[in-house]
C-alpha cells in the first residue's frame, strides 16, 4: 500500500480576482474568512488548497505567488500583511 502526503499550496492573488474565487474548491469559506494584506488600500489576498481548485489550472485567477506552510508563515510575519502593535 502506498501512502501519498498530501501537500497544502498557499498562493497570493490580486484583490481585483476575489470575485472569481469559487469557494467550495478552497480552505477557506467564503471571502469573510480570506487573509487581505492590511495595505491601504488592500492589493491581496491568500488562499490555500490540496487540489488546485479550477480557476487556477484553466487560467481565470493567475496567483502572484505559491507558497508553501513554512513560507507563507514567513509572508504573513512582514509589515504587508502584519497590522502594527499600538
Amino acid at each position: 500500500m502506498s501512502l501519498r502526503k498530501i501537500f497544502t499550496t498557499y498562493a497570493t492573488i490580486k484583490i481585483e480576482d476575489l470575485t472569481k474565487v469559487d469557494f467550495s474548491q478552497v480552505g477557506e469559506t467564503s471571502a469573510d474568512t480570506i487573509r487581505i494584506d492590511v495595505l491601504d488600500p488592500p492589493t491581496q489576498f491568500v488562499l490555500k488548497w490540496d487540489t488546485e481548485p479550477s480557476f487556477i489550472t484553466n487560467g481565470e485567477i493567475i496567483p502572484d505567488a505559491l507558497y508553501t506552510h513554512a513560507e507563507c508563515l514567513e509572508l504573513m510575519a512582514t509589515d504587508a500583511w502584519s497590522p502594527l502593535e499600538p
